[in-house]
This record gives C-alpha cells, sequence and structure tokens, in this order.
C-alpha cells in the first residue's frame, strides 16, 4: 500500500488506528502482552506485527494464536529505525501506534491520546504516561510522563532522572508538551512521520525517537504526553540495561542526534563538552570494574567522528524549518543530579524551563 496522505476530518469521531507492533524473538512477551492489545476497546483499530527477521518461532506462534493479527516479514533484522521505516511504508492508516512487544495495555488507553490529538491538530506526535510492569506504582526509565532534554543534550523524563523512578502519585497526571515521546508507545501522524523523513536508520536503536521528535518540532509540530492513557512496561527486553551495544548506541546516537539538531551557533562548543563529559563516564565505568562500558564508550566516539567525517548524511530533515521552540530544560541535568543531589524531575525544573 502506498504511504498514508489521509488527512482527519476534526469532526471524525473513530480515525483509523494502526498498532504495530516491531519483534524480534518475542514470542513470550507476544504470548503475555498481545491479548491485553486486542482486548482494546477503540473500535477502528488494526493490529500488526512487524517481524524483524526473527529466528525463534513468533510468526508460526501468532498464525497459529492470533490468526486476527496482521503479519509483515522482513527476511533480516533490521534494527528499531529502518524496521519501523520499512513496516510504515506499508501500511495506510490515520494514525500509527509503535508499540514494544513488552508493553501491557489499559482499558481506554488509545481513546484519550487520539481524543487530544484529534482536538488538537498540531500535536504530532504523543505518548501514554508508562509506568513499570514489574512495579506498578513507579513510572518506568523509557519515557515515564514525557521525555525532556537538557542544554546539552541529556535526555531525562518526567518521573524518571537518570536511574531515579519516582513513584507515581499523580503529581504529573496532566496532559502536556514535552520535547520526545517514547517509541516503547509512541503515536504519531503518518504524514508528520513521513514529512521529515522518518526514523534515522543509522541510529539502529536507541535515541532515534528522541531525534525524530526534535525534527518534528523544528518542523513546526509539538509533541505531548497524555497521561490519561497509562500501560505497563517491562523494559530491557530486547538489549538489558548493562549490555554493551546498548552502551554504545546510546552514546553514539547521541552524538549524531546532536549534531544533526543544534544550530551551527551552538554545535561546536556543546559537542565538545559532551566528548568531555563522555570520557568521564568511560573513566567511571573502568572505575566500576565495567570494561565493556568503557570500551563501548570509546567506540562510540571513534563510530561518531567517522560518520562526521565520512558517512553520507541522512536525508531525513525538517521540510520546512522553524526557528526551534522545542520544550527544553535550560539548566544542567548533570549538575542537578551529580552535585546538587536532586532527584525528581520537579525539583530539578522547579526553577529552570
Amino acid at each position: 500500500m502506498p504511504v498514508s496522505q489521509v488527512r482527519i476530518a476534526a469532526g471524525d469521531l473513530f480515525p483509523e488506528v494502526s498498532i504495530v507492533i516491531l519483534n524480534w524473538n518475542g514470542k513470550l512477551f507476544l504470548q503475555q502482552f498481545l491479548p491485553s492489545v486486542l482486548n482494546s476497546s477503540y473500535p477502528r483499530k488494526r493490529i500488526i506485527i512487524a517481524d524483524n527477521g526473527s529466528t525463534d518461532d513468533s510468526v508460526a506462534f501468532l498464525k497459529l494464536h492470533f490468526p486476527s493479527v496482521e503479519i509483515l516479514e522482513s527476511p533480516v533484522n533490521e534494527g528499531y529505525a529502518k524496521g519501523y521505516n520499512t513496516a510504515l511504508k506499508q501500511i495506510q492508516s490515520d494514525y500509527y501506534v509503535l508499540l514494544n512487544s513488552d508493553i501491557e495495555v489499559t482499558p481506554g488507553w488509545i481513546e484519550s491520546i487520539i481524543s487530544l490529538m484529534q482536538m488538537n491538530t498540531k500535536i504530532a506526535a504523543c505518548q501514554p504516561k508508562i509506568l513499570s510492569y514489574t512495579s506498578k506504582d513507579s513510572f518506568e526509565y523509557a519515557g515515564a510522563s514525557g521525555g525532556w532534554i537538557d542544554s546539552l543534550g541529556y535526555p531525562f523524563a518526567r518521573g524518571r532522572v537518570f536511574d531515579t523512578c519516582e513513584k507515581d502519585t499523580g503529581q504529573y497526571d496532566d496532559a502536556r508538551p514535552c520535547f520526545w515521546a517514547s517509541g516503547a508507545a509512541l503515536f504519531i501522524r503518518p504524514d508528520c512521520f513521513f514529512s521529515v523523513g522518518g526514523f534515522d536508520e543509522y541510529f539502529f536503536a536507541h535515541q532515534e525517537e528522541i531525534d525524530l521528535c526534535w525534527r518534528l518540532q523544528r518542523a513546526g509540530y509539538c509533541i505531548y504526553v497524555q497521561p490519561a492513557s497509562t500501560v505497563y512496561h517491562v523494559g530491557g527486553g530486547t538489549l538489558p540495561k548493562e549490555n554493551k551495544l546498548k552502551t554504545y548506541l546510546n552514546f553514539r546516537n547521541n552524538l549524531v542526534m546532536l549534531c544533526k539538531n543544534y544550530p551551527v551557533t551552538q554545535k561546536g562548543w556543546k559537542i565538545f563538552i559532551r566528548l568531555v563529559l563522555d570520557g568521564v563516564s568511560a573513566i567511571k565505568f573502568l572505575a566500576d570494574g565495567h570494561s565493556n562500558g568503557f570500551f563501548a564508550v570509546l567506540k562510540a566516539h571513534r563510530h561518531f567522528f567517522y560518520w562526521l567525517f565520512f558517512k553520507k548524511k541522512s536525508k531525513n530533515k525538517p521540510g520546512r524549518q522553524q526557528p526551534d521552540k522545542a520544550v527544553k530544560y535550560n539548566g544542567l541535568i548533570v549538575w542537578d543530579y551529580f552535585i546538587a543531589k536532586k532527584r525528581t524531575f520537579s525539583e530539578i525544573t522547579a526553577s529552570k524551563k
């Protein structure tokens, strides 16, 4: 099918929503969590599994136990970024929901977000409140109640700063703009997604949704969180937190993202500071006995410079450039967290926004 060019009428109560789950050897997660997705009350939904070259029996399992689910098969693992780009080009819909396979959804999780996006056509992407599946009264690392970024490009979230995940007491239950919406449960308009070129496939996985949301804001759109919708995320289902590949991808991709999106007047000096701070992180990995982390950071820097000087630059840039009015935190999260010992989002952002 061709890429969707559908424009949603404000009065359309139930636009079509395609829930697209990218799967790689995730049979156990599909078995556990797909029933909650199938039971979603939203009337005009499609559920599509985009299989990313799985080597387990995920596809055979789906065909046997969930015959109503649509399946798109790729012969190889293309990663999160290219895997979704490939799949979404084949899906025509009014809205996409990019959903991780390790997420349990709750009743009404679709309706409140679609209602918000229908009322405000400037919202290109939106996420629900993401809580931990294993500790359901706590925010989960990958997005919490809306993603933010500081003045040096460090990502954090409303309810999660570095490794500190807050308890959810309703303190972040207001729908509001944020800087990035989590790729674990990302609602997005197809025309917006494709107008900025989709995900940067060089990223493979990790922080590609932050880069996408930054480009969307530079193109004049806004990003939201709608906590009236709640999902529970296992987290680390594909790459555990301590995995050296995850460390490498996070450090490399963050530098590439900053280089792509910072204005020329800020790019050089801010990336230099980040390289220095990354070096400090690498030394800390080594001091703590995590040599894999140390070498992952060095590899990330080496490959960043390769990308900078030799790699063909990505073409997925905003089609209509706007002044950067993205929702950012103007302080330094590293200073606030490690030096000032502020641990919660509300403490950190109380004076600077």
